[in-house]
């Protein structure tokens, strides 16, 4: 007998149609992933349980209504709750995430970016990860923009010299792009979290 393995959507249906098990199968295939990712932002174990149990209540609550659309891949979709509950976490707690206990904290590497702090770092993430695929959809010259500002971290200033259009032109077409994006993303459905 061939060893096939059971796809995620097959689990999700015989879950909501009242097999228990099957929810067991789905975590335990995914536990480690979601729970890594979770810590990669926190880093605190307690911590990080914490969001992985909330998570999973979260994932059944939404199942058990009957609120889970299969559109979506189950993974990005229990991803994306763990991420806008790490979220939560930082924005009840109002601090940043702990540092390695090496004894070497350095102010500096905190302030280094003073625009970018660990929620909008964790956004700038998540959203990349899910960008991806929509931003195909973005007319040429906004996407060229958004792929050298967002993937080559350019400024404006080197994104007017590669492009040969004003600085103006390209916060223009970078604004452009952000706006269509949300426009692709609420079309879609797709939460994420400003």
């Amino acid at each position: 007998m061939k060893n096939v393995q059971i796809t995620d959507a097959y689990l999700v249906r015989d879950y909501m149609q009242g097999n228990e098990q099957a929810l067991s199968q789905l975590i335990d295939r995914h536990q480690h992933r979601i729970y890594s990712f979770i810590y990669s932002k926190v880093f605190d174990k307690d911590i990080a349980e914490d969001v992985f149990q909330d998570t999973f209540i979260k994932v059944i609550n939404t199942l058990k209504r009957g609120k889970y659309n299969e559109e979506g891949k189950f993974l990005p979709w229990v991803m994306r709750i763990a991420h806008n509950l790490v979220i939560d976490h930082f924005r009840k707690n109002k601090r940043m995430p702990k540092f390695d206990n090496s004894g070497d904290f350095n102010i500096f590497s905190v302030l280094s970016d003073g625009d970018l702090n660990v929620e909008k770092q964790i956004i700038k993430d998540q959203i990349e990860s899910d960008v991806q695929e929509l931003i195909k959809e973005l007319p040429e010259d906004q996407l060229e923009v958004l792929t050298l500002r967002i993937y080559k971290d350019m400024s404006f200033k080197e994104i007017s010299e590669r492009t040969g259009v004003s600085i103006n032109t390209a916060l223009g077409r970078m604004r452009y792009a952000l706006i269509n994006l949300r426009k692709i993303i609420e079309k879609r459905n797709i939460i994420l979290t400003d």
